[in-house]
């Protein structure tokens, strides 16, 4: 039993998406578990059609594609039952606070609902894990060196430490890649189509196409033809700077990266 006290029901729920981005992509999965003041669980799970294509890559985590869900409902036919499920409810998830919550107040946006996330009370269990076994350097030094950061905070300090728990983590875990390409590939796995490394911007038969907002999919070509004001916006905009230089070298140069192989 949950030995939290609850003043109204905590809805501990998980998300399944088309990809990492709470504006840009959908639902897929949506699994709910409502704890009620008197410990009563009350479970739910909706399997949905986010009617756009499943990236093979988001694929490749949760294994949900396309076929499985084209003939199930859509988050807007679900949308009244989900939304009850959760009314008068506090929220409960693991990362909940940057992904599936703004995952979920987007969804219901999109069908005009207002699910109001800031008004109820919000229990992160990531942000229990790092508040309770904090993962800064000290911790880490802490952990593989098993001695305090002396020094903590200064640049010098830092970098000598960050080095030596790289050196300690090579040796603690002899699976690790061998290789910065390889290590690199390991903790921020790529897409091939994407010419930066948060996918704004992406490959599609041979065009390099915008990869968010109402403009996704179009021809980065085609838009400094026909809209070359909405690439100077993302030039001056808060995009990452990966994202601002290429599509300033199209608007100042005519230049684009090259292409990915095939």
């Amino acid at each position: 039993m949950l030995s939290l006290k609850l003043e109204r029901p905590l809805v501990v729920f998980d998300i399944e998406s088309t990809g990492t981005s709470p504006r840009r992509d959908r639902i897929i999965e949506l699994a709910a578990i409502k704890v009620m003041p008197d410990g009563e669980e009350r479970r739910k799970c909706w399997l949905l059609n986010p009617t756009i294509p499943i990236p093979a890559e988001t694929t490749a985590i949760h294994g949900i594609t396309d076929e499985i869900v084209k003939e199930c409902p859509t988050f807007q036919d679900k949308a009244s039952e989900i939304f009850e499920f959760f009314k008068g409810c506090d929220l409960s998830g693991f990362n909940a606070d940057r992904f599936d919550i703004p995952c979920l107040e987007e969804e219901f946006a999109r069908v005009g609902l207002n699910f109001a996330a800031s008004a109820r009370k919000h229990v992160d269990v990531q942000r229990i894990y790092h508040r309770m076994e904090p993962r800064d350097l000290t911790a880490a030094v802490k952990f593989y060196l098993g001695r305090p950061h002396e020094g903590a905070h200064g640049a010098e300090a830092d970098a000598d430490a960050t080095l030596e728990v790289l050196k300690a983590q090579m040796e603690r875990y002899p699976g690790l890649p061998k290789t910065t390409d390889e290590m690199d590939e390991y903790l921020v796995p790529h897409d091939p189509y994407s010419a930066d490394r948060n996918g704004m911007l992406r490959w599609k038969n041979g065009e390099l196409t915008i990869n968010f907002g109402k403009k996704k999919g179009e021809s980065l070509t085609k838009l400094m033809l026909n809209e070359p004001n909405y690439l100077r916006w993302i030039v001056r905009g808060d995009f990452d700077s990966e994202v601002r230089m290429i599509v300033k070298d199209l608007v100042e140069n005519g230049r684009l990266p090259p292409a990915p192989k095939k």
